[in-house]
């Protein structure tokens, strides 16, 4: 095993690279917003969840950002201030908790997938590559072989003994059970899931309104950029309360094959250092927003003709939710929310 249990949690070097590297190409993307200046005067924030990984993660995007400006000397030192609440909502969300993280039911697609024909065929097939009695390689033993396949492929650069266990139409299982258990677990699977992002949601538009009002001459501007780094369980339901890369059909254990066009795969929503933009423009008619997933454009499900629509017409699409969604009532009240989604 090439992994110790010392790095259990924390951020690995290339890691570190991805932050540090994300942050020079957006600061080369926003050199008016994430500028040397602002940097040097702490007007951009920046916000963690409390995880170690995390705040690594913040530290090497504030380490790029200076690399990137040539701030070799006098550089600014790192600065944060941790908010779980807002980067760990799927903690504090009594609804979630209960209702999807503590609830066996709740992943059933899951597990029926986990001991469906799929699955078993792959089981098969890799135990007949051992030489292996099939009652000894479970579901969980063949997952584990994929996972280490994939960490020593993406961390350490190496093509891992364990990856030759596996073929391409194994590895497409294995995505999709992947994407089972996320889509259920985070997403649209249940209503509840979505909505526990509630207050996330709410901050980025109260950052939004702040930044995009009128203001007197005389008033200070807002912060140029707002930097929060928390987790894929943070961003998936959050992208998922946008109504975004929703499919028509649920993916269940049993459309496997009717599901190799779905828009829901996780392995490129939300890979490392995933990331979710929305920049606001000051144009004519009023600020507009640019909606940037893992750096590329993309349009709001609701507002399809326009790359940057006026911010008014994202907030009116949003309405309901800007209204609507109260993370109290919704963790801690008797909802709807907290069954299966059914309707897509």
């Amino acid at each position: 095993m090439s992994f110790s249990s010392s790095s259990s949690g924390q951020l690995v070097r290339k890691g570190r690279d991805d932050l540090r590297f994300l942050a020079q190409r957006l600061a080369t993307l926003f050199p008016s917003l994430l500028s040397e200046e602002n940097l040097r005067k702490r007007r951009i924030r920046f916000v963690t969840s409390s995880k170690h990984r995390c705040v690594s993660s913040v530290e090497a995007f504030q380490e790029g950002l200076q690399q990137h400006w040539g701030c070799h000397d006098n550089a600014p030192g790192y600065s944060h201030s941790v908010d779980d609440e807002l980067m760990r909502f799927f903690e504090l969300c009594r609804g979630y908790v209960e209702g999807v993280e503590n609830n066996r039911t709740a992943l059933l697609e899951v597990e029926k997938f986990k001991h469906g024909k799929e699955m078993e065929a792959v089981r098969r097939r890799i135990a007949e590559k051992l030489g292996l009695s099939l009652h000894l390689l479970t579901p969980d033993l063949v997952e584990a072989a994929f996972f280490i396949c994939s960490y020593e492929l993406s961390i350490k650069s190496i093509h891992s003994p364990w990856c030759f266990l596996f073929d391409k139409s194994d590895a497409k299982v294995l995505e999709y059970k992947s994407d089972l258990k996320q889509f259920w677990k985070r997403s649209y699977g249940h209503v509840i899931n979505s909505l526990s992002s509630c207050q996330l949601f709410h901050h980025i538009f109260r950052t939004l309104d702040k930044a995009g009002r009128p203001r007197r001459s005389t008033e200070a501007g807002p912060e140029p950029a707002s930097i929060l780094v928390g987790h894929a369980e943070t961003l998936l339901p959050l992208l998922s309360l946008l109504g975004l890369y929703k499919d028509q059909t649920l993916p269940t254990a049993s459309n496997y094959h009717s599901q190799h066009g779905r828009r829901f795969r996780t392995s490129r929503i939300i890979p490392y250092a995933a990331n979710l933009l929305f920049v606001l423009y000051d144009c004519q008619r009023g600020p507009r927003l640019q909606l940037l997933v893992n750096e590329t454009p993309l349009r709001f499900p609701d507002l399809q003709t326009d790359d940057t629509p006026l911010y008014r017409d994202v907030r009116a699409t949003y309405r309901h939710l800007l209204d609507g969604c109260d993370f109290r009532r919704v963790c801690e009240g008797r909802v709807e929310g907290r069954g299966p989604n059914t309707e897509l």
